[in-house]
């Protein structure tokens, strides 16, 4: 019998949590805490739950909820956010997700969702459900001897300065200073009152406790915040009594890049330090030029990150700025959702709508995800097999017309 398939009771709550922790093998018990989160931050509306017909146990779990997606030009737009998604083990290949995925689409078209986000733990699943990799991230390890940085720096050369805060403060301020940065950084999301209290130790999750971190807040000449870097710290010394530390980034936000440069210049200047991993950033991340010697900092990740699926293409092209003008009428391709057709972007007036027009370019919804952002090249894309070139020159304006200066980047899980 086909597994049932809906959103799930307050009363299956329970069961529905430790499906999640199964499926992500984090834990194996769920406590009360636990409950008691996600009774408090989520929409059971928006949770769904495949049960198997036999035992009546969840068997299968889904959950979106509403988030804010910086895109090219600065604005903030409504997506539906999907996360928790897992298939145990025991009921792989059944079309579990297929259905809640189904489910989902019709749900954020009844919302008017015009984008959903992930971030895919397996690169082959969601791509056969219309979501393009959007974003990349990059993680740097730095070798502070090697970075030519004098250790014995004290203060921002720019009249700044840095000081040491708790989490609470920290949580005061961090909020509005995430606000500024995000919205200028395409790919970038809200963080919402869970993710602070989460970040400074408020609440936490009983399969991740909260550890204590440092916090570093870089203010301008004139006292403003520009800038924070969060990090913890291991405790590893030789035989020989000599420390050989390595500090972890958690979080480092800048409204400019005198904030960036400060931040880590301080972190490479931390007593008993070795070494600095940076923790994920974005790919064209101005911080290996911002050393003397920029190999000192390795790759040691390098990897896409989020993903971005389009269900209304009018909208969603509607909604971002473009670099350059010009006219595109896209063909799209869309098996499992709503956004299949030709549409005609003006990308110098910001319009884009459904066209009988000739076709310049035909690509999968997939394709489109990953071009929304400004992260992928239509000519690299074309060169893969994922877009097909109509009109002669009609790659190379997509690839002009869809690029970003900066590349997108997100900084958060979720």
């Amino acid at each position: 019998m086909s597994a049932d398939v809906r959103p799930i009771a307050e009363s299956e709550l329970h069961d529905w949590v430790r499906a999640v922790h199964t499926g992500f093998l984090t834990a194996t018990r769920v406590t009360e805490s636990d409950l008691a989160q996600r009774a408090k931050y989520n929409d059971l509306a928006r949770i769904q739950g495949a049960f198997d017909p036999g035992t009546g146990r969840c068997v299968g779990a889904f959950r979106s909820f509403a988030q804010e997606l910086t895109v090219p030009g600065g604005a903030a737009v409504p997506v539906s956010a999907v996360s928790n998604v897992a298939v145990l083990p025991t009921h792989r290949r059944q079309g579990l997700l297929t259905r809640m995925m189904a489910a989902e689409f019709a749900a954020a078209g009844e919302r008017g969702d015009a984008l959903a986000t992930l971030i895919a733990a397996e690169y082959p699943i969601y791509g056969r459900y219309g979501f393009g990799p959007a974003t990349a991230l990059t993680e740097w390890e730095i070798d502070v001897p090697r970075t030519g940085l004098d250790r014995r720096w004290s203060a921002p050369a720019d009249g700044g300065r840095i000081d040491l805060v708790d989490a609470a403060e920290f949580r005061r301020f961090g909020p509005g200073l995430h606000d500024r940065v995000r919205a200028a950084v395409p790919g970038a999301v809200n963080r919402d009152e869970r993710w602070w209290n989460l970040a400074t130790g408020l609440e936490e999750m009983s399969h991740r406790p909260y550890k204590e971190k440092f916090h570093a807040v870089y203010r301008t000449a004139e006292g403003e915040v520009a800038g924070v870097a969060v990090y913890t710290a291991d405790d590893h010394w030789t035989d020989a009594k000599v420390p050989q530390n390595t500090v972890h980034v958690q979080d480092l936000l800048a409204l400019t890049p005198q904030a960036e440069r400060a931040l880590w210049h301080f972190l490479c200047s931390i007593d008993w330090v070795l070494k600095v991993r940076t923790g994920y950033r974005a790919p064209d991340d101005l911080l290996p030029h911002l050393l003397p010697d920029p190999r000192s900092a390795r790759v040691v990740t390098s990897a896409d990150f989020l993903w971005v699926r389009v269900l209304d293409v009018a909208r969603a092209l509607g909604a971002r700025t473009y670099e350059v003008p010009g006219v595109l009428v896209l063909e799209v391709a869309d098996e499992t959702g709503p956004a299949a057709g030709r549409y005609r972007l003006d990308a110098g007036a910001g319009v884009c709508e459904r066209t009988q027009e000739a076709a310049d370019l035909r690509l999968d919804v997939s394709a489109l995800g990953s071009l929304y952002l400004g992260e992928a090249s239509a000519v690299r894309l074309a060169a893969l097999g994922q877009l097909a070139e109509e009109r002669p020159g009609a790659v190379a304006l997509a690839d002009a017309v869809f690029r970003t200066a900066r590349r997108p980047w997100c900084p958060d899980v979720f």
